[in-house]
């Protein structure tokens, strides 16, 4: 592994490093309906076949959700819209909307997560329940994935321990190794690689070989993204946006990702057998700011879709 080979980027002035070029293959992101309308044109900014998320904010009708992810299916990528278990109520309305995403846009691939929500407004409290339901297995869902915390969730442990959401990682891991459904651990976003790295081998210390696909925000204001960070619950590497803060060459500059993205890659260049397999975007300063990003930085990995 050589950290000074670097090629030129195809049409480009700036250089790409192979190891994030790689490391960025088959990347994800996450849209919601209000930012999607604001994309004139996926295949400008993805690749094609890119697994795009749905994210469902508590309150965005069920016709939006399915709207936007009959339009992302007609553009040629994976649609994976978010079941977040605390806002459905119940076992019928999601029979509902799996049947939505199935006849409109042709979906089997569902991210499967608690929700955001305190108090639960139905039936469900937990992805787990969800996928007990069985209704994605009879509907021929082929990927299923679930939430991860590198940082911990306090929503799930009070205390700050991870003793919680370790015992739901395993029974997803059982669940997992019972099925046919290929599944991933995607995760809540970070800035520091070092814990990242600590964590993804503590899954696996554990027994827990579900994939992992890390979640990186995309380049945004730093205000921004402390902001997002605060609310998302985000512990221990907001001091790195925090060390940012304090450097005034660096206070009005957008972040971006590169220091996380490249020092991933490279261990992952060094390590090919490392957990974290993918990586996962939430575009926190506009979609087509990531894309650009990604475009710039991640070479034959990133060509957009009409340019291919």
């Amino acid at each position: 592994m050589s950290l000074l080979s670097f090629r030129k980027a195809k049409d480009a002035d700036t250089t790409v490093n192979p190891e994030v070029e790689a490391f960025l293959q088959d990347y994800s992101i996450e849209v919601m309906p209000r930012t999607a309308e604001k994309v004139d044109n996926f295949r400008d900014l993805l690749p094609e076949g890119t697994r795009v998320y749905i994210a469902h904010i508590e309150g965005t009708p069920i016709a939006d959700m399915v709207a936007t992810a009959k339009r992302l299916a007609a553009d040629g990528y994976q649609v994976m819209p978010h079941f977040p278990a605390r806002i459905i109520k119940d076992k019928a309305t999601l029979a509902e909307w799996i049947a939505q995403y199935q006849g409109e846009a042709g979906v089997e691939q569902a991210l499967l997560l608690a929700g955001g929500v305190a108090k639960p407004h139905g039936d469900f409290d937990s992805s787990m329940q969800l996928l007990e339901t069985g209704l994605f297995d009879q509907s021929g869902f082929k990927r299923l994935h679930v939430a991860g915390h590198p940082e911990g969730n306090k929503d799930i442990d009070r205390d700050g321990s991870d003793t919680n959401v370790m015992a739901a990682l395993r029974w997803k891991q059982a669940f997992a190794d019972s099925t046919d459904a290929d599944m991933a651990i995607v995760t809540q976003f970070a800035f520091d690689p070092e814990p990242l790295i600590a964590w993804a081998d503590a899954l696996r210390t554990a027994g827990i070989t579900i994939p992992v696909h890390i979640g990186i925000a995309g380049p945004a204001k730093l205000q921004t993204l402390i902001k997002f960070a605060i609310a998302c619950g985000v512990g221990p590497s907001l001091k790195v946006l925090q060390r940012r803060a304090m450097d005034v060459s660096k206070l009005l500059l957008p972040y971006e990702p590169n220091d996380v993205i490249t020092a991933l890659a490279a261990h992952k260049a060094a390590q090919p057998d490392f957990n974290i397999t993918n990586v996962h975007f939430f575009p926190l300063g506009g979609i087509k700011t990531n894309a650009n990003w990604a475009i710039a930085n991640g070479g034959a990995s990133a060509v957009p879709a009409s340019q291919t």
